[in-house]
């Protein structure tokens, strides 16, 4: 058990950071390649958010049953499938010359998604309790680093051939996460006798769990206000001084200032969350990422904007690992599948309702007001753990 999980973590994060990679070399630059490539010239931010939030709604409704075939199937499985079905998407996407079938190709991208949630569960699962914390916070380095080069990547490529050619480099990456787990990954799993379970049953048994219900929550409120700004960033850091021309490259090196925070800070914060708590760690996080999104409401320089957004993700690099850790204390072993694609539900509904209220609203008050909000959802969220903390410290005390 030891040498193995050690070994599927680091199989696991070469499989994710590739994945991670193959996704930012990409989709960030969808509000370029609607205007440049798919004729939108008008209401740009809108298509844009639509196009990020249907992806994200199809991988909410659909998690839940790709949880419930891993609980009894196997997380390797799942691993597999998404990754060759993903792979397939992006190279269809090299051949989408409209907007409208590029919105159903990005459907049938969420449908498919699952790569990384799949890696999480079989960490979870298959890492001895003591351990869990640390790897999650290394998983979210995988995660992170492929945030950094893709952005990167990405930039340049589609500034010198093309962002639809980025689709294609995408397709081949995530080609190779997929036969990284097919080929590497060892998973012990205990097959579960009987019918599966009903993702009916999984949500009736996850409302019996007031603390896991909590987690998903702040999973929801989390997402949703980190993904308002997503579909935005390019948009806007030709707003702040950059040009048209090198929008992709420049905002490449913005999106990729949090991801170098994050690998920076990621295994460090798993580890602070083992001894001082997940839940005061995810306090942390949450709190420091509401002030810098804050910050950045001032700031009008690409080189200031890039350096609050390095500051931004040290903080919110204890966001993710502490939720993932806080899923795993708070759910039973043969659940802890069906829980985390519960949770990754809740993290996709939150990423298809945030493209949608940023692109409105940066179309509506200007995408610069758009960071106060990010801010203060991410400060409500703290009060909202905060409160939960001090009402559930009386019941332990009085058990």
């Amino acid at each position: 058990m030891e040498l193995n999980w050690k070994r599927n973590l680091f199989i696991l994060w070469i499989g994710a950071f590739f994945c991670s990679m193959a996704y930012t070399l990409s989709v960030p630059f969808i509000p370029l390649f609607l205007q440049e490539d798919l004729g939108i010239h008008s209401g740009v931010e809108v298509w844009s958010g639509i196009t990020f939030s249907v992806s994200f709604l199809a991988s909410a409704l659909i998690a839940p049953y790709w949880g419930s075939l891993a609980d009894k199937y196997g997380r390797k499985p799942m691993l597999i499938r998404s990754g060759f079905s993903l792979s397939v998407c992006y190279f269809i996407n090299y051949f989408v010359h409209d907007p409208y079938t590029f919105i159903l190709v990005r459907i049938l991208q969420g449908l498919m998604a699952g790569y990384i949630p799949s890696s999480l569960a079989l960490i979870s699962t298959n890492t001895p309790e003591k351990h869990v914390g640390y790897a999650l916070g290394i998983m979210s380095t995988a995660t992170a680093a492929g945030g950094i080069l893709g952005p990167l990547a990405g930039g340049m490529l589609s500034h010198w051939v093309g962002i639809r050619e980025c689709f294609l480099v995408s397709g081949f990456v995530v080609l190779v996460s997929a036969a990284i787990a097919m080929v590497s990954v060892r998973e012990v799993h205990r097959k579960k006798e009987g019918a599966r379970q009903s993702v009916r049953l999984d949500i009736q048994q996850a409302l019996t769990n007031r603390r896991l219900m909590s987690v998903f929550g702040l999973t929801l409120l989390v997402a949703t206000s980190i993904m308002v700004l997503e579909p935005l960033l390019t948009l806007y850091v030709v707003d702040i001084g950059g040009s048209a021309k090198g929008a992709s490259l420049s905002s490449g090196i913005i999106f990729s200032a949090v991801g170098v925070a994050t690998v920076i800070m990621g295994s460090r914060w798993g580890l602070i969350g083992q001894k001082i708590g997940y839940d005061k760690t995810l306090l942390i996080g949450l709190i420091g990422g509401g002030i810098g999104n804050l910050l950045q409401l001032a700031t009008h320089n690409l080189v200031a904007f890039g350096v609050l957004r390095f500051s931004y993700g040290l903080f919110f690099a204890a966001v993710y690992p502490a939720l993932n850790a806080l899923i795993v204390k708070s759910s039973s072993t043969d659940f802890r599948g069906r829980a985390m694609s519960l949770n990754q539900t809740s993290n996709q509904l939150g990423m298809m309702i945030g493209p949608i209220i940023g692109g409105f609203l940066g179309g509506w008050i200007g995408i610069h007001f758009v960071f106060l909000i990010t801010g203060i959802s991410l400060l409500l969220a703290a009060l909202w753990l905060q409160a939960n903390r001090k009402k559930q410290r009386p019941q332990v005390e009085a058990g």
